[in-house]
C-alpha cells in the first residue's frame, strides 16, 4: 500500500464530506479548549496555593476591652504578652513571631480604608494587640492552637488557611464544572465522529467492495477513513492550543499580570505542557472512535 494512494484517499474523503469535516474540527477545538481551560485553571490553582500557602500565618488575637473569652479577664498584660510570647518562641513548628499592637493595627487599618466612612466608627482601642506566627508548615497548625488555647490572656486563634481553602474550593468547583462541559463536548465529539465516519464509509462503499474484492486488507480499507478523522482531529487540537496560547498571551501576561501583581500566574512551561495532552485527547479520542465504527460498517 503506497503512502501516495493512501493520500489521495484521505484528501479525497477530506472533500466530499467537507461540511461535515468542518463541523468535526471546530467540534474538537471547542472541547478540547475547555479541556485546556480545565487544565490550565487546575494549574493555576496549583501555582496559588504553592505561593500562598507558604505565605500563611497563625494570628492569635490578644484580650482586650470587649473580650468576652474565658481566658480574658480584662485587657491583656505585659506579664500574659511575654508568656505567649515565650509559649510562642518555644514550639518547633514556629519560625517568626512578630506583634502587633492595637496602635499598629489601628494604623494599619486606617491605610487600608483611607476615605471611608467606617474609620469614623473604629477606635484604637476596637482592634486587638495580636501575634503573627510564620509556620514551617501551615498544617501544623493544630500544634500552635493545642498549646495556647487555655492560655490566659488569648482570645482567639485564627487559620488563614482556613480562609484561602474556601477560595480554593471555589476555584475546584469552577474547574470540575468546565471538566464536566468538556466531557460531554467531547462525547458529542465522538458522536460525530462516528456519524461522519459512517456517512463517508456508505458513500465509499463501492470503492470498499472492490478494494476487498482486489484482497485488500481491512486495515488498508480502513485506514484512510481512520486518518481522515485523524487530520480533523489534528487541525481541531491545534486551534484549541493556539486557543490556549493566546490567552496566556494577550490575556493572562498582557492584561492579568500587569494589574494582578499579588497573583503568581501560570508560566509558559506550565501552558505549554498542556499542548501534548490536548493532541493526546483529540486524535486518541477520534482515532479511537472511527475505529470502533468501522469494524461495525465495513467488516469483512
Amino acid at each position: 500500500m503506497r503512502f501516495s494512494f493512501v493520500s489521495k484517499e484521505v484528501g479525497s474523503g477530506l472533500r466530499r464530506n467537507f461540511t461535515m469535516t468542518v463541523a468535526l474540527i471546530v467540534s474538537v477545538a471547542v472541547s478540547l479548549s475547555l479541556v485546556g481551560a480545565a487544565l490550565l485553571l487546575s494549574a493555576q490553582v496549583d501555582r496559588m496555593k504553592g505561593y500562598w500557602y507558604d505565605k500563611i500565618e497563625v494570628s492569635i488575637f490578644l484580650c482586650g476591652n470587649t473580650s468576652v473569652a474565658f481566658t480574658c479577664t480584662g485587657v491583656v498584660t505585659d506579664e500574659q504578652r511575654k508568656n505567649i510570647e515565650v509559649i510562642l518562641n518555644g514550639l518547633e513548628p514556629v519560625q517568626d513571631v512578630f506583634y502587633e499592637s492595637s496602635e499598629d493595627a489601628y494604623d494599619q487599618f486606617k491605610e487600608q480604608f483611607a476615605g471611608s466612612a467606617i474609620l469614623a466608627n473604629i477606635s484604637p482601642d476596637a482592634l486587638p494587640a495580636s501575634f503573627r506566627v510564620k509556620l514551617d508548615n501551615p498544617e501544623n497548625f493544630e500544634k500552635v492552637s493545642s498549646a495556647l488555647l487555655a492560655v490566659q490572656g488569648v482570645e482567639s486563634i485564627q487559620d488563614q488557611r482556613k480562609l484561602l481553602d474556601r477560595f480554593f474550593q471555589i476555584l475546584k468547583g469552577l474547574q470540575t464544572f468546565a471538566l464536566a462541559i468538556a466531557a460531554a463536548m467531547l462525547f458529542v465529539t465522538v458522536l460525530l465522529v462516528m456519524n461522519t465516519v459512517r456517512v463517508a464509509a456508505f458513500a465509499r462503499r463501492r470503492e470498499t467492495s472492490i478494494m476487498r474484492s482486489v484482497g485488500a486488507s481491512n486495515m488498508a480499507i480502513r485506514l484512510p477513513f481512520i486518518l481522515e478523522a485523524a487530520v480533523a482531529a489534528i487541525l481541531g487540537s491545534t486551534l484549541a492550543t493556539a486557543g490556549i496560547l493566546a490567552s496566556k498571551y494577550w490575556l493572562i501576561d498582557a492584561k492579568l499580570a500587569p494589574n494582578l501583581t499579588f497573583i503568581p500566574f501560570v508560566t509558559w512551561n506550565e501552558v505549554l505542557a498542556i499542548a501534548p495532552i490536548l493532541y493526546l485527547v483529540g486524535v486518541g479520542t477520534t482515532v479511537l472512535a472511527a475505529s470502533i465504527t468501522l469494524r461495525r460498517y465495513l467488516k469483512g
